[in-house]
């Protein structure tokens, strides 16, 4: 991979408490060190009452809730969740659908129809995403708005899955995080997946993908997950970096562009 140093003066990373970081902060604090970029640590506080100087050179890491709050300051529009992209329909090898929340737990009661896996489309923080199959398993939606708009799919057995970190055109890193080890993605589909993602005109500049081998034996997409708060596995520092450093800088273009109109 060619270094692209970043056009960043400083940069700012989520701690957990302490200076204690997260897998994904300590990737990027070491990066950043190599490259000779500033960095400060911050706490979800912090980023809440604006305390941070951010600007438009500015690096910013950490979950979902502090990127969202670092963008508002920005004026960066929070990008749409595109779980399943349109132009990657054909690599699910399943059945996917938009729905309501009140309609999934119409169906467990009603028991009309076969166990489906539901998770938020929006509200990424309402319930976390598990197939329902009983009415026992609705107590993870607690109090959450049955108005809440959720992706459904069919229940599919999952032998292995991976996660696929792409900044542009390039896989940087596919690697393991459930399943089989020992079972390997098709690589050509996967390939060809990423190379339709961005003919589309809809990728992020840098993103993560989960792919997975059904118990049939085809590759297929899991969902997409946008590359500015993305979690980290086995990649290295430099790899997972250039991926979250590319999103980032297309997320600041946009807050230049806003500003300029």
């Amino acid at each position: 991979m060619t270094e692209d140093v970043p056009s960043f003066a400083h940069a700012y990373l989520e701690e957990q408490g302490n200076g204690r970081l997260g897998q994904e902060e300590k990737l990027l604090r070491s990066e950043l060190e190599r490259l000779g970029i500033p960095v400060t640590l911050y706490t979800a506080k912090r980023m809440q009452r604006r305390q941070l100087p951010l600007d438009g050179t500015s690096f910013v890491a950490g979950d979902m809730v502090a990127m969202h709050g670092a963008m508002r300051q920005l004026g960066i529009e929070h990008p749409v969740p595109n779980d399943y992209p349109e132009c990657l329909r054909a690599y699910l090898r399943r059945k996917v659908w938009t729905s309501t929340l009140a309609a999934v737990e119409r169906g467990v009661y009603e028991g009309d129809g076969e166990p489906v896996f539901a998770k938020p489309a929006e509200r990424r923080k309402s319930f976390t995403g598990r197939v329902f199959a009983s009415p026992n398993d609705l107590y993870v939606i607690g109090g959450t708005s049955r108005r809440e708009s959720v992706w459904c799919s069919e229940v599919v057995e999952w032998a292995t899955e991976y996660r696929v970190y792409v900044a542009g055109e390039a896989i940087l890193a596919m690697d393991w995080y459930a399943g089989e080890p020992w079972m390997k993605l098709d690589r050509a589909v996967v390939e060809s997946a990423v190379a339709d993602y961005r003919r589309s005109g809809t990728a992020p500049a840098a993103y993560g993908i989960d792919f997975g081998v059904l118990g049939s034996g085809e590759t297929a997409l899991i969902e997409a997950n946008d590359g500015y708060a993305l979690g980290a596995y086995q990649i290295d520092a430099a790899s997972y970096a250039a991926v979250v450093f590319t999103r980032w800088r297309e997320l600041l273009g946009t807050a230049v562009k806003k500003a300029e109109v």
